[in-house]
């Protein structure tokens, strides 16, 4: 058992709304640091470590005034965790698929993996497209490596994210970077939101089945 650690972004209290919101994408995406900047406002630029399972709670207080207790479960993106990471989705009220505008393939394996995971394991359940790391989209090292290293790639365009949303079905695309904190706060008050109007929860059957 994980224990679930209380953000410092408290005031929910008694008789708020509790939602479960479950983040998934590649490994190295920026899974984790999206939801570090967010409950704990730090940035570590030099600390990964492969997310196993982890869970934070943050309270997220919205325009209209609705005060939200949200369940922030992070994920591996590692293929060796593919296994472990249903465990993860009963209970959920929205998914975050992560892409990092640095690693075209990691938008790549959101078509080729992560939306039928996603759709397996979470039927009906609103899927909100994420851009992580935006702050190296103009980048000029970034933009080389991909040119000379991966083939002339570049980094992703927030066109590239509204095409997969239309093509996908998804629900919205929005673009943050943990490092700069911006637009983090705005990803989560919108998945909240997103969380609230669903009609679905992925209901937890009781036990569990590892193929």
């Amino acid at each position: 058992m994980r224990s679930q650690r209380r953000s410092r972004q408290q005031g929910g209290g008694e008789g708020a709304l509790r939602r479960k919101l479950v983040i998934v994408g590649d490994g190295a995406c920026g899974k984790t640091c999206l939801l570090m900047r967010f409950s704990k406002n730090t940035f570590d630029p030099d600390g990964y470590i492969p997310t196993v399972f982890d869970n934070y709670v943050a309270d997220v207080h919205l325009p209209d005034g609705r005060n939200v207790e949200l369940a922030l479960w992070d994920t591996a993106g590692q293929e060796d965790y593919d296994r472990l990471r249903p465990l993860s989705y009963p209970d959920s009220h929205v998914i975050l698929i992560c892409i990092s505008i640095d690693s075209p393939d990691s938008l790549q394996n959101v078509y080729e993996k992560w939306i039928q995971e996603v759709r397996h394991f979470c039927p009906g359940l609103p899927v909100v497209l994420v851009g992580c790391k935006k702050d190296l989209r103009n980048d000029e090292r970034t933009k080389r490596r991909l040119w000379e290293e991966e083939g002339g790639k570049r980094p992703l365009t927030e066109e590239d994210g509204r095409n997969a949303v239309k093509q996908l079905g998804l629900t919205t695309y929005i673009e943050c970077s943990a490092k700069t904190n911006d637009n983090v706060k705005p990803v989560f008050e919108e998945a909240t939101r997103v969380a609230l109007n669903s009609s679905k929860r992925i209901p937890n059957r009781g036990g569990c089945t590892i193929l």
